[in-house]
């Protein structure tokens, strides 16, 4: 059997709230397999974005509160700059409410995972980002900012970026929760269709229906995972 191409093991994370500690993960483990489209279901405040935010790097679980690997090897101990780059070139996030910069072009918007440190450089960022835009129908709207898009156009930008480093995993954060029905059911075949071209995709949502249109799912109860459940057998 194949080794899972993104894993956490007893994973646990705590918050600092003045001299409060609050437990938001308390022991989660699971795999996403490569290739693998899978939901993670759970209501407001279960810990699905700090379970995100672990698995993609930009935090780290407790001191002994298990790991994170990443094709069999774990993150923890790697330097600032293996990092960068897993953060870079690995992972690509989508977050709910876009994380858009409002001074950039749609174009310079989805550049931008191509100019940091680890990533694939000036020219292939905007040949790749041109590319993703005109393939998400925004080839219109390349010069306009942020606050000239619809919020469909907005996340469909956001998606670009989180694909313009051709990442092997993609980290969706409720990406519908901030669209209507009709918006956010295009957000979700775009999401398909980049998963039938073979991008693995983890999506946290607390929406049953979004969740069947994973391969599985699994459900965060109080920042602990519940056995995975097909996609579809969903009550």
């Amino acid at each position: 059997m194949s080794r899972p191409l993104l894993e956490s093991r007893d994973l646990r994370k705590t918050y600092r709230l003045g001299r409060i500690d609050v437990p938001v993960l308390k022991g989660c483990s699971m795999h996403v397999d490569r290739g693998e489209f899978l939901a993670v279901l759970g209501s407001s405040g279960s810990g699905k974005s700090t379970l995100m935010h672990v698995l993609g790097g930009l935090d780290r679980p407790d001191r002994d509160g298990g790991e994170v690997l990443h094709d069999g090897q774990p993150l923890a101990g790697r330097s600032e700059r293996h990092l960068n780059r897993y953060r870079a070139r690995t992972i690509g996030f989508v977050f709910q409410f876009y994380h858009l910069l409002p001074e950039l072009t749609v174009l310079e918007n989805a550049m931008l995972p191509g100019l940091v440190p680890g990533g694939v450089g000036s020219g292939p960022a905007r040949r790749r980002a041109t590319m993703l835009l005109d393939r998400f129908g925004l080839s219109h709207r390349l010069n306009h900012r942020p606050r000239e898009l619809s919020g469909g156009e907005r996340q469909r930008t956001a998606i670009a970026r989180a694909m313009a480093n051709d990442p092997e995993v993609l980290l969706a954060d409720e990406p519908t929760g901030n669209l209507d029905e009709h918006t956010g059911g295009e957000i979700l075949e775009l999401l398909s269709e980049a998963h039938r071209d073979g991008l693995t995709i983890v999506m946290v949502t607390h929406d049953h229906l979004i969740a069947d249109r994973a391969d599985r799912a699994i459900h965060l109860v109080d920042g602990v995972l519940d056995t995975a459940t097909p996609a579809g057998a969903l009550a």
